[in-house]
């Protein structure tokens, strides 16, 4: 087992940080590395954002549900699917004005995770923590403007990024064949779905049964199980359709939905 391989396997997310700042030299590593991802059809189709000064995350603090590693952090990244550069490029070039559709979203969205991830693992062989915010995309259209994002810009990810001042415990993932299929897919049983899920289902009710923040909510909401943690606490659905039309809203906006040369 090679050092990156057990970099990889001891990977936490961190929400506490040192109060000490990532200089410049080492955040340009991480960039650097960053930037040497893989990419569709090598276009780079993102952008990312640095964010230290404390205004600017203040002014994103809601948008991000209040969570408090983005103001304890010394350093906040946001990755953007960003076909807004190339367009220009290709305007100034005289050829044709593409990637205003929803297809095009997608390959930048993808260039912009792998870029944060190629980043993340710099940050993380260096010392640093991450913690990533789902909250990015939740909130695109708010943090957007804040960013002061153009049109054909669009928020994707984001992660606080600092020295660790925790180490918290490594949480369950599932086992190897509960994601792993060779060949085709091979579709689950509900033996192998009880089977696949009871350790993270075990680990992830203890985990939430010592934390003070959710025992109240699990006695309220009568919940039994971790299935029931992320449908009626956690991403319900009442939330993720609010957040389905709001991005779609925002990628329309942005100029990301063209469809049928309308």
């Amino acid at each position: 087992m090679n050092n990156f391989i057990e970099q990889l396997r001891s990977h936490r997310s961190i929400r506490k940080y040192m109060n000490k700042e990532v200089c410049d030299d080492v955040l340009d590593v991480i960039l650097e590395a960053a930037i040497c991802a893989s990419t569709s059809g090598n276009m780079q189709a993102y952008s990312i954002i640095v964010s230290r000064d404390k205004t600017i995350k203040e002014q994103m603090f809601n948008a991000h549900f209040e969570q408090t590693m983005l103001m304890e952090s010394p350093v906040f990244l946001t990755f953007c699917a960003d076909f807004n550069r190339k367009r220009k490029w290709l305007s100034q070039n005289s050829a044709a004005n593409n990637f205003d559709n929803y297809m095009s979203f997608m390959i930048a969205s993808i260039d912009a995770i792998l870029a944060s991830q190629n980043a993340a693992l710099a940050a993380e062989s260096l010392g640093l923590g991450i913690c990533y915010m789902g909250t990015t995309l939740a909130s695109a259209s708010e943090i957007g403007k804040v960013l002061d994002l153009p049109e054909n810009v669009v928020p994707i990810v984001g992660f606080s990024l600092g020295y660790p001042d925790e180490e918290p415990v490594l949480k369950k993932r599932l086992p190897l064949k509960g994601v792993v299929h060779y060949e085709k897919y091979s579709d689950y049983s509900p033996e192998a779905i009880d089977e696949i899920y009871a350790e993270k289902n075990f680990e992830g009710m203890k985990r939430f049964k010592n934390d003070p923040k959710f025992t109240k909510q699990l006695e309220e909401f009568d919940i039994e199980n971790l299935a029931q943690v992320y449908t009626q606490l956690k991403y319900t659905e009442k939330s993720h359709l609010e957040y389905s039309k709001n991005l779609l809203e925002y990628l329309c906006e942005q100029n990301f939905l063209k469809l049928n040369g309308v």
